[in-house]
């Protein structure tokens, strides 16, 4: 399996607007997985004795945990992205280097987003909690549903005031306070500005001969292959990923962190057997009065999703539709041939059948350009990845899966720019509420307790009101 997968960013100002901190995710995973957005409320937890299940493992539970909402594959017990109460955001990203990753059961880095959530009140607790529970009980184990695919893990930590780095190699670790914009992917990171590390993390490098103890300590340089030189001047999504946000520094919006992760040109919306599943940003002003509003999707393909928010308020509504059906925990690849459960939610049924309206529509157009510029144009199917020949004198068009795509009208194809006009004028919408609750540092709470639901149902309208017409 290709070591592809996740983007996560932040952006502190003064590269944002408006005394906000941004924070953006793409979950990239495998393309069949589902991605459900949940809420857990906060919880006051009196038997300590009882120990929390995790994915594989148990851990010692805590007398209190917070409020969280989380973006996580529906089959296992962490989040891939997430934020609590407090306005703490986090996601993480695999990474490999030189240490062999442990395919022992321990905690998954997708498990110590959740508890860093649940356990923290801020960025910098949440780090505290992730290397204390990486030291007790260990990284490990598999991270795929059906799939043979472990990694350890990096993490971005993000509050209203501050962001940190940290990458893990086993039981070790080094951590970044950011400054300015930061974005992490699937490769290390820190190098030589190190502001936090496991004490012993410069004595293992040195005995396993990554550092020879007397030139300056570069972490990713001893722990990973990374060409630390060239790390800035690659072809890299990390790299692609810098690059957007040093291109609008000083003018980073939520809208900006949103058409990052909608990029495609520089991988971040990633196609193919990992694609883009889920996509989550954050707005989290620096001004206390005002509320913290996490944007999710619950779908794949985020230039075709909603970024709807959300918002904690006492009583939030439950999330039904973005909630995967629930079945008996078994372990992923305990049987051969494995079987995956269809854990796909209502917002992810009817997403994924207007996505082909959609995707019929998308194809169509590009396809009607090419043939106007070119005699010969091989294009790739949005949906599929299926390859479209095109021979332009005779207007022949041919697919793998023998549907005519002559640019003619086509009912299908209409449906899909109506459903794409649709969804971009909810998405607007939502925009729209978001600045007017920042701007009037005002909340209509029996509407907020209510927003993400509403704008999941709303989303679902469109879909099947063109779906069934």
């Amino acid at each position: 399996m290709q070591p592809y997968s996740c983007d996560t960013f932040v952006a502190l100002p003064p590269a944002t607007v408006g005394n906000r901190v941004i924070f953006g995710k793409n979950s990239d995973r495998l393309f069949d997985e589902v991605q459900e957005v949940i809420y857990f409320p906060a919880a006051v937890h009196s038997d300590l004795e009882k120990r929390l299940k995790c994915t594989y493992i148990e851990v010692d539970q805590v007398p209190e945990t917070y409020a969280v909402v989380l973006s996580r594959p529906a089959w296992l017990w962490g989040a891939e992205m997430g934020a609590n109460e407090h306005g703490v955001c986090i996601g993480n990203e695999a990474i490999w280097g030189r240490e062999d990753i442990s395919k022992e059961e321990a905690l998954l880095g997708m498990d110590l987003v959740r508890l860093g959530l649940e356990r923290a009140d801020t960025a910098e607790k949440a780090l505290n909690v992730i290397v204390d529970l990486l030291g007790k009980y260990g990284q490990g184990g598999n991270c795929a549903e059906g799939e043979e695919f472990s990694y350890y893990n990096s993490f971005l930590i993000a509050d209203r005031n501050e962001a940190w780095i940290l990458e893990t190699s086993g039981k070790f670790w080094a951590a970044e306070k950011v400054q300015g914009v930061r974005n992490i992917s699937n490769q290390f990171s820190i190098t030589t500005k190190i502001d936090r590390e496991h004490p012993d993390m410069r004595n293992y490098a040195k005995q396993r001969g990554w550092w020879d103890g007397k030139e300056e300590f570069d972490f990713a340089a001893a722990y990973s292959y990374t060409d630390t030189a060239t790390m800035m001047t690659s072809p890299s999504r990390y790299c692609q990923g810098y690059k957007l946000l040093d291109k609008h520094k000083g003018n980073i919006t939520y809208e900006t962190m949103v058409e990052i992760l909608r990029d495609r040109p520089s991988g971040i919306n990633m196609k193919g057997e990992f694609l883009t599943t889920a996509s989550m940003v954050s707005i989290l002003p620096q001004d206390p009065s005002l509320p913290c509003i996490h944007l999710l999707t619950g779908t794949p393909h985020p230039e075709r999703s909603v970024f709807k928010p959300f918002i904690f308020v006492p009583h939030v509504s439950p999330l039904l539709d973005t909630k995967s059906p629930t079945f008996e925990l078994e372990r992923p690849v305990a049987k051969k041939p494995y079987v995956k459960p269809d854990r796909r939610h209502l917002l992810y049924q009817n997403h994924q059948q207007a996505l082909e309206m959609i995707s019929n529509h998308k194809l169509r157009l590009e396809a009607f350009w090419s043939w106007s510029c070119s005699p010969w144009q091989y294009l790739q199917e949005p949906l599929s990845g299926a390859l479209v020949h095109l021979h332009t004198p005779h207007c022949s068009w041919q697919h793998s899966s023998a549907h005519s795509l002559c640019p003619r009208d086509c009912s299908k194809e209409e449906k899909g720019k109506t459903i794409l006009d649709n969804v971009r004028k909810l998405e607007k919408e939502v925009f729209e509420e978001i600045e007017s609750i920042l701007q009037n540092s005002h909340l209509d709470m029996d509407k907020t307790v209510n927003l993400f639901p509403q704008y999941v149902r709303d989303e679902i309208k469109i879909y099947q009101s063109n779906i069934s017409s």
